[in-house]
Order: structure tokens, then C-alpha cells, then sequence
């Protein structure tokens, strides 16, 4: 695995803070509701956002798109600003990264309900710098949330099972809010298949008061356990922790393939939207769609923590890609199919999405041991961060080809009825384009990710001799 970069850096993560509780059903509702919380707004505005600002705003998906590659850009460096700013502060008695999440939950929210937000009588031009000063905003928040949330797993415990089941809740909190957002919101903002924009802000609200619920409780029920000296903090060598970042294979890959998946999955989400009230001219289908995807989600959740003990992390991502990519190559050519059909064919590949849309929270709790390993650092913010960066990026592509394709293919918001050369384009935006994103993520996790179950606990055992030291 490779000597540290130095060795008597080495942090002690198994200090633990004084009387806690054993981890158990406790912490896991408790992260689970840090991401029922964020994806309540995440989802909403990834779903619905792009079509607000066509429909209701009257932008152009064109202007749409550039503002989302910017902002994304924007919030990536503002990821890795906030990462390392709190690996640089000291633990409170509370912990180190939950204090966070409360904090700036509620500016976080007060900021995505201002989106949605319409003022009778403003022109164009003042629409579309409030879409422009709002969103930003509301990105820049979302880091000082989303930062500590994900980094808090690696020190609410050390075990690896533990770790994987943490990885299980936090999706099975996404998936509950996708439920929530993506099967009830269709029927409340959607009038004759159009958005209304009072129906859109008051869901917003709607959602921001859930969010702040979600976040309370997810401040409440979560323990963090273990920490790094603040001595060992204060010390921390940037010039070995770039070192460490650059020599660190697992995370470099990983990146990639998330950023890649990232920006599948938010183009999907917005090319959804106009497949369903456009291509199969139904909504309730889009609501379908958001049933079955948590459905099968939460088939799969089940399955992962055996699936995972016994075939790994690596392998058991790999075969969800391999089921994923062939059922949307299938649906390409399947270009007959009603609403509903084309739900009932994509569930299969949804069931595959949801072993590697699960344990990526895990790998990334192995890639911050990873850093560890390399440099005795214990840097969990940071390496969240740069991997949350990655993620960014993803957004910030998905955001800029998803309104330029939705422009290229020739879709009109002002028009009721689309071409036939448009509903075409986003029926392949909405299935071909996945499925190669799917198959060039599994050729980096099986030729280029390290990290499969033999290496993997390797690497445990080797930490856990020498935190012992």
C-alpha cells in the first residue's frame, strides 16, 4: 500500500470523544435524515428549476445552461474552500461537522425558496439577474451544508460494515426524498402538463420547512465518535497533503467516475421532465417514474451490505453499471413504447443504478483511509471536499449539455406541441446518452479503481495495527 509521507504525523482517529452511545439505529435515522433534508431542495431544483426558468422566466435553455455551468464551477471551488476551512477548526463539544449542518440550514433554505420566487410586472432582464444572483447563492449555501453532512460519516464510526450501512441510510434518505419530490410535486406544480409558478413556490416552502425538520433531526440523532488532536490539526502540512491527493490512485478514479455519473444523473433529471410532458405527454408517467426508481432502490438496499461482505464494494458497483447500461441501449430502440412501458423497461436498469448510486458513499470513506494511509493525515473534510468538487464539475457539465442539448435538439417553450425531430432528440438524450455514460463508468472502476474487497481490507487492517501504535 505504500509508506506514509510521514509517519509521525500520524493522527490517532480513535480518540474518541467521552461518553457516547454505541452506534446504532440512532445514527443511522440520523444521517439518513441529512440527506432526506438536502435532496428535498437538491431534487427539486434539479428537476424542476431548468423548466421554471424556460417556462416561467422566459429564459433560453441556452442562458439556462451556462448559468448552471458556472454556478457549478463556482460551488466546486466553494466545496473545497469549505472543506478545508473546517478541517482547520477545532471539534466542539457538539462535534466537528454537525454544528455545521445546523448552522446553515436555515440560510440555506431561505435561499432556495427566494428562487422560485415571481414579482408581477419585472421585465426579463430582472428576472434573469435574479436567477442569476439567487442561484448562485443558493449554491454557495449548499456547500457549507453538504461539506460536513458528508464528511461526518467517516468519524460517526470506523468499522467498515458500519460505514457501508451509513452509505445504505444516506441513500435511503435521497431515495425517500425523490419519492417525496419527484412522484408528489408533478401532480402539485404540474397544471395541463404546464408549471404554475405559485403552485412552484409554494411547494418550495413546502419543502424548505421538511428540509429544516430534517436537518434538526439529523443534528440530534447523529454522534460524532472519533477526532483528530487539534494539535495534529494545527500542524497539518498542505505541501503532504497535495502529495498525498496527487499519489492517492483510489480517489484520482473515483473522481472521474463520479463526476461522469454525476452528470448522467443530473441530465437525466432535467430531460426527464420534457420526456415524460413532452415525448409520452404525461405527467402522471413522470410521477411513475419516481415511484419505481425508489421502489427499486429500495429493493436493492437490502442486498448491498451481504452482496458487499462477500463480492465487494468495486464488484458489486461494476454489475449494477453492466444491467444498467444494457437495459438503456434497449430503450433507445424501443422507440414505440407508451409512458408506462417505458417506465416498467427502465426499472430494470434503475435497480442497477442503486448498488452503484449506494456504495459510492462508501468509497468514499475508503479513499479518505486511503489519504490516511499515504500521508498519516486525517483529513476527512478536505478529501470530502475534493471529491464533492468532482461531483460539482459533474453538475456543472450536466447543467451547461442539458440546456444546450434541450436548445440543440430544438425545443420551444413557447410552443404547446414540439417537432417530431425534437421529441426524437429527447428520447435519445433521455436513453442512449446513459447508457454510454454507464459503460465508460464501469470500464474506470474495473481497469483503473484499485480498490476492490481484497486491497480494501488490506488497508483496514493495516490502519487499524498502526492506530494502535
Amino acid at each position: 500500500m505504500g509508506e506514509p509521507l510521514k509517519q509521525e504525523a500520524v493522527i490517532d482517529v480513535q480518540q474518541k470523544m467521552p461518553k457516547h452511545r454505541p452506534f446504532g439505529l440512532r445514527d443511522k435515522i440520523g444521517y439518513l435524515m441529512g440527506d432526506f433534508g438536502n435532496d428535498f431542495f437538491f431534487l427539486l431544483v434539479s428537476s424542476y428549476l431548468m423548466v421554471f426558468y424556460t417556462d416561467v422566466f422566459h429564459i433560453s435553455a441556452a442562458t439556462v445552461g451556462a448559468l448552471f455551468m458556472f454556478a457549478r464551477i463556482w460551488d466546486a471551488f466553494a466545496d473545497i474552500t469549505w472543506g478545508r476551512f473546517i478541517d482547520t477548526r477545532p471539534a466542539s463539544k457538539h462535534g466537528k461537522f454537525k454544528p455545521w449542518i445546523l448552522r446553515m440550514s436555515f440560510p440555506l433554505v431561505i435561499s432556495g425558496v427566494l428562487m422560485f420566487v415571481t414579482i408581477p410586472g419585472m421585465s426579463d432582464g430582472f428576472y434573469l439577474a435574479w436567477a442569476f444572483v439567487t442561484y448562485i447563492v443558493w449554491g454557495t449555501l449548499y456547500s457549507t451544508v453538504n461539506i460536513p453532512y458528508g464528511s461526518m460519516a467517516s468519524v460517526i464510526t470506523d468499522k467498515p460494515d458500519e460505514r457501508t450501512t451509513l452509505s445504505t441510510w444516506r441513500t435511503a434518505g435521497a431515495m425517500l426524498a425523490g419519492l417525496i419530490i419527484n412522484a408528489g410535486a408533478p401532480l402539485i406544480v404540474m397544471v395541463d402538463n404546464q408549471l404554475d409558478a405559485n403552485r412552484m413556490f409554494m411547494a418550495a416552502c413546502v419543502f424548505g420547512v421538511l428540509s429544516i425538520c430534517c436537518y434538526i433531526a439529523c443534528y440530534k440523532m447523529s454522534t460524532e465518535r472519533l477526532a483528530a488532536p487539534v494539535q495534529a490539526q494545527e500542524k497539518g502540512n498542505l505541501k503532504a497533503t497535495l502529495k498525498g491527493l496527487m499519489k492517492n490512485k483510489p480517489l484520482l478514479w473515483i473522481l472521474v467516475a463520479s463526476l461522469l455519473f454525476m452528470m448522467n444523473t443530473m441530465l437525466m433529471g432535467a430531460v426527464n421532465v420534457y420526456l415524460f410532458k413532452d415525448y409520452f405527454q404525461s405527467a402522471a408517467a413522470l410521477s411513475i417514474f419516481a415511484v419505481v426508481q425508489t421502489g427499486a432502490a429500495f429493493v436493492a438496499m437490502p442486498l448491498i451490505k451481504p452482496l458487499v461482505r462477500k463480492f465487494g464494494k468495486k464488484e458489486l458497483a461494476s454489475a449494477g453499471l453492466v444491467l444498467s447500461a444494457i437495459t438503456y441501449f434497449a430503450l433507445f430502440f424501443m422507440k414505440d413504447l407508451t409512458g408506462m412501458q417505458f417506465v416498467a423497461v427502465a426499472s430494470i436498469g434503475m435497480f442497477g443504478v442503486a448498488f452503484f448510486n449506494t456504495v459510492v458513499w462508501a468509497f468514499v470513506t475508503d479513499v479518505i483511509d486511503y489519504h490516511e494511509l499515504l500521508t498519516g493525515l486525517r483529513e476527512d473534510g478536505t478529501v470530502y471536499s475534493i471529491y464533492s468538487f468532482a461531483r460539482k464539475i459533474g453538475q456543472a457539465i450536466a447543467g451547461g449539455i442539458g440546456g444546450f442539448a434541450i436548445a440543440a435538439v430544438g425545443y420551444n417553450a413557447a410552443s404547446t406541441v414540439q417537432t417530431q425531430g425534437t421529441l426524437d432528440g429527447i428520447h435519445m438524450l433521455g436513453t442512449l446518452v446513459p447508457a454510454i455514460v454507464y459503460m465508460i463508468v464501469l470500464a474506470i472502476l474495473v481497469f483503473l479503481y484499485p480498490l476492490n474487497k481484497k486491497r480494501t481490507d488490506e488497508m483496514v487492517a493495516e490502519l487499524t495495527a498502526r492506530r494502535k501504535k
